[in-house]
């Protein structure tokens, strides 16, 4: 899973071909970390519809202020170029495929 900062955000995440999710995460954060293997599996398993990158917010606060994120972790799918959903705390990956199923039907892409 790659992770992004704020100097290369706009490139990863901003010109995208395809949907981003961002994990808006933090070292000292138990769920990020819980979240981990689930967007690992997320990202094999999705990896030609959807991208998957995490954002550390303590190294990166240009971002983590630009999108007000203030809860970790945060979940935030872009969509050329656009932030069209998020989503706050950690979730089961069950859950959390069915919340971004709008994201992955092939017709929206």
């Amino acid at each position: 899973m790659t992770e992004v900062t704020d100097a290369d955000f706009e490139a990863e995440v901003i010109g995208s071909g395809l949907p981003v999710l961002v994990e808006f995460t933090a070292d000292w954060c138990p769920p990020c970390r819980q979240m981990g293997p689930v967007l690992k599996a997320l990202a094999a398993e999705e990896g030609d519809r959807l991208k998957v990158v995490q954002l550390n917010v303590d190294h990166n606060p240009e971002t983590t202020n630009a999108y007000r994120v203030l809860s970790m972790p945060t979940f935030m799918v872009f969509r050329g170029g656009e932030p069209v959903k998020a989503m706050v705390g950690a979730r089961p990956k069950r859950r959390l495929l069915q919340e971004l199923s709008d994201v992955l039907a092939s017709d929206m892409l």
